[in-house]
């Protein structure tokens, strides 16, 4: 059975047409089980009813697809109990509705097993016989697994449109993550890399210094590519935004991939083979992590890489005609493919693989330009050719859409565009409530704070900035100098307003390439704080080099990523006073004067914190929860797993109720707390977390406006009556609901849909 089992799978798998393999995959499970019939019906969500997709055995009268009303028959008993029935005499069993135009009365025997996937019924597969008996044990585990490996294949071809046809009532559209807000309908452009990385093949060079004036001629030309296509962005997107090119250019560096390949040709290798090695290395690095926004760096990592490859393999562009209002498709989108591309006719953007915090989805939110990323199992030849609607709100990507459906998102993009308008007026303005509570908006920063618009953006202070990236985009730690210079940048971007600098916040799921380490489990391994506290001498040299660039300033704050317990405060503090006062003897300070000790705070991300603030209190300034983290830890939810993904989710009632003890206990200590994760930035997360009295929120620069203009539009009552509701709610969905009413009712849908 095992053996014809795999047979009928790979069947499916392999055929080119959905629609003939499950044809052949029930003229297969008849024959392999000598049964009378055999047929799947699918789920059809818009009519309510299970479709006959393929049968061998069972044949309808008028030669249409035989329809099952949900609720009806045995074949809804089976997929609203969710488990296989198994009935010797189906004529006779209670649940049974005759089919008068079908042949089923010929039938007695009865095997329905409902398809699952995802604990979603997609469907059920029946097997009848004309012999009243029930079906053998191992006949029914046969059709149980192939049920289970059906579902897989339905779901992909539920999401490619395969289960639809011209007489189809369903209107085809695919899930994706939302990445940029807003609607777009336009012709679909795929786009494609000149070179790839993964088609080099190893091999060895006698001329090695040869080979290093390749790569240096190749990367000398990357960065005039670089150079103009930053200058063709300039005046079209922020200067926050165009900074990404900066970030491009300091990958080139030789700190950054140059030494790293160099060292490898000087081995032996060429250079096309060195680059190769190099870059899928720093690849594997970011993409290991688990913070989302560095995970997002390895796109840009790979971009570059093949930017250099081409250049390397002396090949050129093939310009290719950009449709007016098109939807630029890739496998993933980069802020160079953008910059290449007329701005003015990009209407929206569909990037396959990639997250909301990619250099594309931000590029994408500051020009404008709706976007959705992160489409499972489909290639991009699929979308060759059609016609295309993409909603940035909620994710959906629609596939050649009636015109009702066109013309009712053509009138959703004109408000959209009247919303900005309004949202850019009101930028100037405090963030505060109807009734006058104030709340303080921070900005999140990673990368190079080169941005002249940040310091005219309307903020409040810097509430977290990640300083691990220069450590990870380098062959050996940063010297104590070089980070001073960058710790300065970030303080004198901001003079007048608090800097929250998080110390090293790297370890088994943010390796350094200097410091290899392999974990089972790196998300609960060594990690954070644990890590640095091991090592001392990188954390005081961090420290020092951020005590250093506060002389004369007074805006440093210092925070301690993934602490558990009393004893790494206590152990971190002792290291900073440490550095503290040896900065001061060797700079020639006066304690207190020209160099301040800088307030300590703690992350709350791991669960065990919360128990334990009580204690932490008289030893640190203030708290800030990143709800990203403490998210995952309180739903043992790995993000990044693609099989439990979908549970990590921070409306889950237990993660509000977190969040909103800590408030309560911070607020009971007199300390104060921020939250920066994404649900900050999120606008009905922005709400809720104002209602249960945080009063700042830390996000990235495209939600600063947006949540304010939400939070000058409601009222402290009403926030409290919304949190209320969501305290009690039992399910992430219901808040969701409950929060999208009442932005509705208060004018303020347009912030959590499509249109105004």
């Amino acid at each position: 059975m095992l053996v014809t089992l795999q047979r009928i799978v790979e069947t499916v798998n392999k055929s080119p047409d959905f629609n003939l393999a499950l044809k052949a995959m029930v003229s297969q499970v008849r024959e392999a089980l000598e049964t009378d019939s055999c047929s799947v019906f699918l789920a059809d969500d818009e009519s309510q009813q299970f479709v006959m997709a393929a049968s061998d055995g069972l044949s309808t009268h008028k030669n249409e697809p035989l329809r099952v009303d949900f609720g009806e028959g045995i074949i809804s008993l089976a997929a609203q109990r969710e488990e296989p029935l198994n009935i010797a005499d189906a004529s006779q069993h209670p649940a049974n509705k005759k089919i008068t135009q079908t042949n089923e009365s010929e039938y007695r025997g009865l095997l329905a097993a409902p398809i699952i996937h995802r604990r979603r019924v997609l469907g059920i597969i029946v097997v009848h016989q004309s012999q009243a008996r029930s079906f053998t044990r191992e006949e029914e585990a046969f059709v149980v697994t192939l049920a289970a490996q059906l579902s897989v294949v339905i779901a992909h071809a539920s999401a490619k449109g395969l289960l639809a046809n011209e007489n189809s009532p369903w209107i085809h559209s695919l899930q994706g993550l939302p990445g940029s807000p807003g609607v777009a309908i336009g012709d679909a452009f795929v786009a494609r890399p000149e070179v790839s990385l993964k088609e080099v093949s190893p091999q060895r060079t006698d001329r090695p210094q040869h080979e290093v004036r390749k790569f240096r001629q190749a990367v000398a030309r990357t960065r005039a590519d670089l150079k103009k296509l930053s200058e063709r962005m300039l005046g079209q997107v922020p200067d926050d935004t165009l900074a990404i090119f900066d970030v491009y250019q300091g990958m080139l560096d030789a700190a950054s991939l140059g030494n790293a390949v160099e060292s490898m040709i000087n081995e032996g290798w060429r250079a096309q083979t060195a680059l190769k090695h190099v870059v899928e290395q720093f690849v594997d690095q970011f993409e290991a992590l688990d913070d989302s926004y560095l995970r997002e760096r390895a796109t840009d990592v790979r971009d570059i890489g093949q930017r250099v490859l081409m250049h390397l393999q002396q090949r050129q562009r093939k310009p290719r005609q950009f449709p007016t209002d098109g939807i630029l498709i890739a496998e993933e989108v980069t802020a160079s493919m953008l910059a290449e591309l007329p701005q003015d006719d990009i209407a929206g953007i569909i990037s396959l693989n990639g997250s909301n915090n990619s250099h594309a989805a931000i590029m994408a939110r500051s020009m404008g330009i709706p976007a959705v990323l992160g489409i499972d199992d489909i290639e991009l030849h699929f979308f060759t050719e059609k016609k295309l609607i993409v909603d940035g709100y909620t994710g959906e990507i629609y596939i050649n859409p009636p015109p009702q459906v066109r013309e009712q998102y053509r009138h959703l993009a004109e408000e959209e565009e009247e919303l900005k308008l309004i949202v850019a007026e009101h930028a100037h303005l405090p963030a505060e409530t109807q009734d006058g509570q104030r709340v303080s908006l921070h900005l999140n920063l990673g990368l190079d704070v080169k941005q002249p618009h940040l310091a005219n953006l309307n903020i409040d202070g810097i509430g977290l900035y990640r300083s691990e990236i220069p450590f990870m985009m380098r062959d050996q730690l940063p010297t104590e100098d070089e980070q001073v210079e960058m710790y300065k940048e970030v303080l004198d971007h901001f003079p007048d307003k608090p800097v929250v600098m998080r110390t090293l916040d790297v370890g088994g799921d943010k390796p350094l390439p200097y410091l290899p380490l392999k974990e089972d489990n790196p998300f609960l391994g060594w990690r954070g704080i644990r890590l640095t506290l091991d090592h001392p001498e990188i954390f005081l040299v961090q420290v020092r080099a951020m005590l250093r660039a506060s002389i004369g300033r007074t805006n440093l704050r210092i925070l301690l990523p993934m602490v558990t317990s009393i004893s790494e405060v206590e152990e971190a503090s002792r290291l900073i006073k440490q550095a503290y006062f040896e900065v001061a003897e060797e700079q020639g300070c006066a304690v207190g004067v020209n160099l301040i000790q800088p307030q300590l705070g703690v992350m709350i991300e791991v669960p065990a914190i919360i128990y334990q603030l009580s204690a932490l209190a008289n030893k640190v300034d203030f708290f800030s929860v990143g709800s990203n983290d403490l998210t995952q830890y309180l739903l043992a939810v790995d993000r990044n797993n693609r099989r439990v993904a979908h549970l990590y989710d921070a409306y889950h009632p237990a993660v509000l109720a977190s969040l909103d003890d800590i408030a309560r206990r911070c607020e009971e200590l007199g300390k104060p707390v921020s939250v920066c994760g994404e649900l900050a930035g999120d606008p009905g997360g922005a709400l809720l977390l104002v209602a249960m009295g945080y009063r700042q929120l830390s996000m990235n620069s495209y939600n600063i406006d947006r949540v304010r203009w939400i939070l000058r539009n409601v009222r402290s009552a009403t926030l409290q009556v919304m949190l209320a509701k969501a305290l009690q709610a039992r399910h992430p969905e219901q808040i969701r609901k409950m929060i999208a009413n009442k932005m509705e009712s208060m004018g303020l849908g347009g912030f959590v849909r499509a249109g105004k």
